[in-house]
């Protein structure tokens, strides 16, 4: 095993830099800055750990998932995002290099179990659709694991999930479909969601011309801006987005009309499902590609058009959501 390499460090300690100042600067608007204990509690992680992540002379390095979820906690700009799930991705890259790996062992997109009796099998190829669809069960399993800790809910282990996870089981985002879905498929979306049904909702709005942040937390201004789109739909006003909401406030999408807020929420679930997608807003030949890829595995036309049904098994495919 061999040490970091420079950029790897850089990568680390600019990560480390960029939650600190987000913890830093927290304390606005009235609210107090969050203690580490207090902070680390709504992550489901130790204090200790946590101080390793806010270090930047510490070689330690946040998961993706948990600088997603320190982004919406501590409401961090939404311009900064971006660039920390670049930092968190180049600095795991940078931790897989080092770490060894038996010769024989073959790669694993998903959570793997512990356990003494089990021994790696050789190698196989996987087909593309699978490894995506591993890819999704592997980022629905993070997410459920925040529902675990900061929602305390939901009666489902880890273990569970991790067995449910694997590639001959069924995706994890079925697993939890009955914890927020409505009987049509679609989720349902609700003041109180953090990260992806919060920011979905938010770029639609924003597509529809609402003035809301899409700041991944589902609060009190969003929910404002709920009711007044149901009331101007005719729709009964209640902050809640279901299956007659979202039948709303979906845009389809092709290449001669693709509103700039739209294509960002296409373009934010399309990466969040596990098919790599650049969030430009612009509708180019690679978002393209990316939803036919999404149509393809999940048994769709490929339209490279995104229609009711393909928002819809985009939503059903995000996984569980998180709810504070």
């Amino acid at each position: 095993m061999t040490g970091p390499t420079a950029p790897d460090r850089d990568a680390v300690r600019a990560l480390a830099e960029l939650l600190r100042t987000w913890w830093e600067l927290s304390a606005r608007e009235g609210r107090p800055k969050p203690t580490q204990q207090s902070l680390a509690g709504r992550l489901g992680i130790d204090q200790t750990t946590l101080s390793r992540y806010l270090n930047p002379r510490h070689p330690s390095t946040a998961p993706l998932r948990t600088v997603e979820l320190l982004h919406t906690v501590l409401r961090a700009p939404a311009t900064d995002l971006p660039r920390a799930r670049a930092l968190a991705e180049a600095a795991a890259a940078g931790a897989a290099r080092r770490s060894p790996r038996p010769a024989d062992a073959a790669p694993s997109d998903g959570p793997v179990a512990s356990s003494s009796h089990l021994t790696a099998p050789p190698p196989t190829p996987v087909p593309a659709a699978r490894v995506t669809r591993r890819t999704a069960a592997a980022r629905a399993a993070l997410a459920l694991l925040g529902v675990l800790t900061l929602g305390g809910g939901i009666g489902l282990g880890w273990g569970a999930l991790a067995h449910r996870a694997g590639p001959d089981g069924p995706p994890v985002a079925a697993v939890a479909a009955s914890a927020g879905s409505t009987a049509a498929g679609w989720p349902l979306a609700r003041k109180g969601d953090l990260l992806w049904k919060a920011r979905a909702v938010q770029y639609l709005l924003r597509a529809h011309g609402h003035d809301v942040e899409a700041d991944g937390d589902f609060g009190v201004r969003t929910a404002a801006a709920v009711k007044k789109f149901q009331a101007a739909h005719g729709l009964l006003a209640d902050g809640k987005v279901g299956v007659r909401t979202w039948s709303h406030l979906i845009i389809r999408i092709d290449s001669r009309h693709a509103p700039r807020q739209a294509v960002v929420a296409l373009q934010y679930l399309l990466d969040n499902s596990g098919t790599a997608t650049d969030i430009t807003g612009l509708f180019t030949p690679s978002t393209t590609r990316s939803l036919e890829t999404f149509q393809r595995d999940r048994a769709l036309p490929v339209t490279g058009v995104a229609d009711r049904d393909t928002w819809r098994v985009l939503l059903s495919a995000q996984g569980p959501g998180i709810h504070r």
